[in-house]
């Protein structure tokens, strides 16, 4: 039987005269969560759009779920780095909103235990009447996770969701995401520059290099969940690896940006 949730083979990506992919070849496994890891600009973003059927490759192949993109958009929902509610939605419509564009109003509206259910899997169980200025961004942020499961995906695609929070919030966010994967068994491909995230989440990272873009290492993280990056010899082994690798790129994994 074939487990392979996702398969990039030799894709080949152009925006006009630059390129984007060469060749690049990556599968993700049915239940894995992969975390996509590189500098800012190499095309981890653009990788998930060509998963989504968001753009389509010049050449090489993409399959999600056995299928070509254009045929599993359905097996498939995005949670991106900015929450995208609506703000005239309460946080029950927000959640169903998938539902509904892919569906109809009807359907979504016989989703709304299922609704429910997530919101409290996601933390937010008496939020429902709330609208989206009541929330904070990490509540915002868990309302787009809620809806993205809400259409019953059997892949995520989540592109950096916690960059744009703070600190504390993120960390918070990076322990409930773990559990909500576990507990949905999805198959979640997580794009980030961050290495200490990277590490944090993953049952295995795809590293990828500077634009022609193509993956550098495929690296099993098996350490048992909750991690403890401080405490642990090995992961602290594995994230000055990283770190030493995205020099090798030109990049200063601390501020994000071309070393000098």
């Amino acid at each position: 039987m074939n487990n392979t949730a996702v398969r990039l083979d030799h894709v080949q990506l152009r925006f006009g005269s630059e390129t984007i992919f060469q060749d690049l070849s990556f599968e993700v496994r049915q239940g894995e969560f992969v975390c996509l890891l590189g500098p800012s600009g190499c095309g981890k973003s653009t990788s998930l759009r060509l998963m989504g059927d968001l753009l389509q490759a010049n050449g090489g192949s993409v399959e999600v779920a056995g299928l070509p993109p254009s045929q599993a958009w359905e097996q498939v929902a995005f949670v991106f780095q900015s929450p995208r509610l609506a703000p005239w939605r309460n946080v029950m419509d927000n959640v169903l909103m998938g539902v509904e564009l892919r569906s109809g109003r009807a359907a979504a509206r016989q989703q709304t235990a299922k609704a429910q259910g997530l919101l409290d899997l996601v933390g937010l169980g008496t939020s429902a009447h709330k609208f989206p200025a009541m929330l904070s961004g990490g509540e915002r942020q868990r309302v787009a996770i809620a809806r993205a499961l809400a259409v019953d995906p059997s892949i995520v695609l989540m592109d950096e969701p916690f960059s744009a929070l703070d600190p504390n919030t993120r960390l918070r966010l990076r322990q409930e995401i773990v559990r909500i994967w576990q507990e949905t068994q999805r198959t979640v491909v997580f794009v980030t520059h961050d290495i200490e995230e990277a590490i944090w989440l993953a049952d295995r990272i795809v590293l990828l290099s500077n634009k022609p873009t193509r993956v550098l290492e495929s690296i099993v993280v098996d350490a048992p969940r909750p991690r403890h990056l401080h405490q642990d010899p090995t992961l602290q082994a594995l994230r000055q690896r990283l770190e030493q690798l995205f020099h090798t790129l030109g990049f200063d994994p601390s501020t994000e940006t071309l070393a000098p």
